[in-house]
């Protein structure tokens, strides 16, 4: 709940306000009471941009009939006006649309999520039983509801309600555009949606069967991934469910069938999932004990609110969130230093789309003939269900990742852009355009997005917020009509497929025309079916994290058990939450570490100059360290280790020790010679978990002591090394030749098997081997393929002079390539046929790109020194491209530090430098 501002409306008829609840879309909420009631309303008061609007009146209206028709134990009753009948005089506010509710202390379903989780597989059934109902009553009227979404859905303490009713209340955002046109952008949208078709009844299924899935596992199907392969995703994508309860499986992959026939009915969900009904089930209490005790706060603050009678004043340790318990969200364009607090990450909306404008009497959706509209009838109408009386908002917090201006560019066109048709509105009657509204111009563009936690968006820059007026002389009140026809008006969505959003379908621009049969200001004609794409812009990241401008960059960056993001610098260790970017943990012991891995799912190992390492997660404290003296029982003054790898629990690193070898005995009448300081180097491996050597195996010496390798392949049996060229002593350096040198040892023993130089591979060269026994490597401008160890050659890709290949990475069936010319690829690992190459269309540097596969080896990310490209694995597509804009001080230093790409589960961690990103990748 948050305390109201300066220019908000301290009445709504016989309302008092006490308190601005949230904003969303496309009305601001507010709590508010009645000198001869006890109980709290909810006021939802229009925008007064969009209320303008008479698309918008249509549709705020032709959604509340929704409601109205279907009021039940799921849904809540209307509250009677009778201010508004008394009403005598008229004035200019009469034109503005407000709504009046009761009020439930209840918590949004992404609210709940937010707060404590997945819920438990009972209250999954009570929820989706509840929603399914609702959706049984509105296809029985012949109606679409169209207005689900997990800010959409409240879980109250007699089970589940709904807040919107159909596409407007459920937006993501809304604006009005220039020709009395409103732009609504929606979060979700079906398979049949995609195709171009009209949702039908079906398509609600498709959309409750994402939302059972996220109540039941914290995120929603489909959903992750690069934004241009939304659609594509919905379209063509069979969702991954194996977290959802095996009990609910088979019926949440019923609802999310790609044919809508192979759906099942609302009624047939509602019967399965409570027999008894949703109310009967949830009788005796339904939610888990965290929840029913912030909801029932919520319902003692509110009343207490109500006693006081007064407006909510400002605490006195700054403004409180507008959700409830839920995590604070901030969006892209929010200005630098905005605080996040996301616990857990639910669904979040597309990115906006730039919306399709046409002319009203574009060939488009048709079914709806134009007619003339009676002036509409004042009167009181739910448009939306009551809100949850939020929680507090954590103070600022230094510790927190901050979402800084990405500085997002709109690169070149890759492909078409799909246009789907929306169907007309869902029910009610339109009403006419009110000749009272004010005029468009002296309003806001439009409002800012609602986040889905509640927490308002920040409007556009130089677009200062427009208050709502105070009502004058009688109630605002939502516009009522009673004619049966509905006018001619075009829906549209365009969904351009390299900027489709995060939720799944990725969300869609619904483009309103103002419906008085009149032209449109703009003079674009309709657009066709097809047509240029918006180019793929990166997805919105889900958090940004900086490193504090005290501390260096960090020296190294890895993920553990896909929970931390650890960072080792200089001054120690730290780990960041992989689910909401916040710094959780420091350890100065691990100072100038170089790597961090998970020992188990307890434990992170860290190789620090001092010793090895093992820290807590949880607080990072030291739980144990061994000294480098005692990793190996025979090797008392073993040098700092220098890692190789790891597979598993198992690390391998090189160290070395120098020893004393005595003169041999002098031959009769000779003089005994010196003793001889030598240098003895090995690889080890070496258990983690367990913490103890496995075995050591001789290697040369470096150059100044301990030689550098690099690991090549890891097999069942064995596994491949390469000496760093830099540290080959200069007797290596001359009997190699030229030429690099690999050498094998067994996985178990540490048996060296083999030493072997392959074709004419450089010790510099880019190289990488697979589980099959092939070596890839990069032989002048050329890729090569060799048998191992025999060293024949399987086969060559043909190159570019002067852009030798870089490191490729192997998965499948496929090679993945990188070369200097900025261009990435794919190829048959067994026989070096060419599937797809492409570039990054960065400019040629002095190196390759480094690739990295996404976790589910669909997404191939290129990092170079200037950008990161995001390409569809299966066939190359570019998703998208990535540049940061650097420091964002004009008098601070130029950032020319490389991206690099960490990938975990369905998320990139993109770095450079001292700062991280999250971007969700498929």
């Amino acid at each position: 709940m948050e305390a109201l501002r300066q220019d908000d409306p301290r009445r709504f008829g016989p309302y008092t306000v006490l308190a601005r609840l949230r904003e969303t879309a496309s009305a601001v909420q507010y709590l508010a009471h009645a000198a001869t009631a006890p109980d709290a309303v909810v006021i939802t008061a229009a925008r007064p941009g969009l209320a303008a609007l008479p698309a918008f009146r249509r549709r705020f209206q032709a959604e509340a009939d929704t409601a109205d028709r279907l009021t039940g134990d799921r849904s809540r009753p209307a509250v009677a006006d009778d201010a508004a009948s008394d009403a005598a005089d008229e004035s200019p506010d009469d034109d503005l649309l407000w709504t009046a509710s009761p009020y439930v202390p209840a918590l949004t379903l992404a609210e709940a999520i937010g707060t404590t989780g997945p819920l438990p597989e009972r209250a999954v059934r009570i929820l989706g039983a509840g929603i399914a109902e609702t959706l049984s009553r509105a296809h029985a009227t012949g109606a679409v509801l169209q207005g689900l979404a997990p800010r959409t859905v409240l879980l109250a303490g007699d089970g589940p309600r709904l807040t919107a009713f159909g596409p407007l209340g459920a937006a993501a955002a809304a604006e009005a555009r220039p020709g009395g046109q409103l732009s609504v952008r929606l979060g979700y949208l079906t398979p049949e949606q995609v195709a171009g078709e009209e949702p039908g009844p079906a398509s609600d299924l498709f959309v409750l069967g994402l939302l059972l899935a996220y109540a039941a596992t914290g995120t929603t199907p489909l959903a992750d991934g690069p934004a241009a392969e939304g659609a594509e995703r919905i379209a063509r994508t069979a969702p991954e469910l194996g977290a959802v309860p095996e009990e609910l499986r088979d019926l949440v992959a019923r609802c999310l069938a790609k044919a809508p026939a192979d759906r099942p009915s609302a009624g047939t969900v509602a019967a399965e999932l409570a027999l008894e009904g949703a109310a009967g089930m949830a009788k005796g209490g339904w939610l888990p004990e965290a929840l029913a005790a912030a909801v029932a706060e919520q319902g003692a603050r509110a009343r207490e609110a109500v006693a006081s009678g007064r407006p909510i004043e400002e605490p006195a340790d700054g403004p409180v969130s507008a959700s409830s318990g839920g995590p604070a969200k901030v969006p892209a364009d929010a200005p630098v230093g905005t605080p996040v607090d996301a616990a857990v990450e639910g669904p979040v909306d597309a990115p906006p789309i730039e919306p399709v404008d046409t002319p009203p009497d574009a060939p488009i959706d048709t079914s709806i003939p134009a007619a003339a509209v009676p002036a509409p009838t004042p009167t009181t109408a739910p448009a939306v269900e009551p809100l949850p009386l939020p929680g507090s908002l954590p103070l600022p917090d230094t510790r927190t990742a901050q979402f800084g201006n990405l500085g997002r560019q709109v690169p070149g066109t890759d492909r078409p852009t799909t246009q789907l048709s929306v169907p007309p509105e869902l029910t009610g009657r339109p009403a006419a355009s009110a000749a009272a509204a004010p005029a468009p111009a002296a309003l806001p563009a439009g409002p800012a997005s609602a986040m889905p936690g509640g927490v308002p968006a920040v409007p556009p820059p130089m677009v200062p917020p427009v208050p709502l007026p105070v009502p004058a002389g009688r109630t605002v009140t939502s516009v009522r009509s009673s004619s049966p026809d509905a006018d001619r008006r075009t829906l549209l969505i365009g969904l351009a497929a390299g900027a489709a959003g995060l939720v799944v379908g990725g969300g869609g621009a619904l483009a309103l025309s103002g419906g008085d049969g009149g032209t449109t200001d703009d003079p674009k004609p309709a657009p066709g079916h097809s047509g240029p794409t918006v180019a793929g812009l990166p997805p919105q990241p889900r958090w940004v994290y900086t490193v504090p401008a005290a501390e260096e960059a960090p020296l190294t960056a890895a993920v553990w058990n896909d929970r931390l993001l650890v960072l080792t610098g200089r001054s120690g260790a730290t780990a960041v939450d992989l689910r909401t970017g916040r710094r959780i943990w420091e350890n100065a012991d691990a100072a100038e570490g170089r790597a961090a891995l998970p020992a188990g799912k307890d434990l992170c190992f860290i190789a620090a100059p001092s010793g090895f390492l093992w820290l807590s997660p949880k607080d990072g404290k030291t739980v144990h360290q061994v000294e480098h003296a005692a990793l190996s029982p025979s090797m008392p003054k073993l040098s700092a280790p220098e890692i190789v790898g790891s597979s598993g629990p198992v690390v391998w690193f090189t160290g070395s020790e120098k020893v004393t070898v005595k003169a041999p005995p002098p031959k009769k009448g000779k003089k005994r010679g010196k003793d001889k300081q030598v240098v003895r180097a090995y690889l080890f491996a070496y258990d983690i978990v367990r913490r103890e050597q496995l075995w050591r195996a001789p290697v040369p010496a470096g150059r100044d002591g301990t030689p550098v390798h690099r690991l090549i392949a890891v097999r069942e049996d064995n596994l491949v090394v390469r000496q760093s060229p830099a540290t080959l002593a200069p007797g290596d350096v001359r009997a190699a030749k030229g030429r690099a040198v690999f050498r094998s040892f067994g996985r178990r023993t540490g048996k060296a098997l083999w030493t072997k130089q392959f074709g004419t591979v450089a010790p510099d060269a880019a190289v990488t081997g697979d589980d099959r026994g092939l070596l890839y490597a990069a032989v002048g401008d050329d890729l090569q393929a060799f048998e191992t160890p025999a060293g024949k050659p399987k086969w060559t890709l043909n190159g570019t002079g002067g852009t030798p290949y870089g490191t490729p990475v192997a998965t499948g069936a496929v090679l993945h390539t990188t070369n200097r010319n900025q261009e990435v690829g794919a190829v048959e690992r067994e026989t070096g046929r060419l599937r797809w190459r492409r570039s990054t269309e960065a400019a040629i540097g002095t190196a390759a790109p480094a690739v990295t596969l996404s976790t589910t080896g669909r997404t191939l990310l290129a990092a170079d020194g200037a950008q990161v490209t995001a390409f569809a694995a299966e066939d190359g597509r570019r998703l998208w491209k990535f540049q940061d804009i650097g420091t964002q001080d004009p008098k601070g230093p130029t950032v020319t530090a490389p991206y690099r790409v960490l990938t975990t589960g369905r998320t990139a961690v993109v770095q450079r430098g001292r700062i991280f990103y999250a971007f969700p990748v498929a």
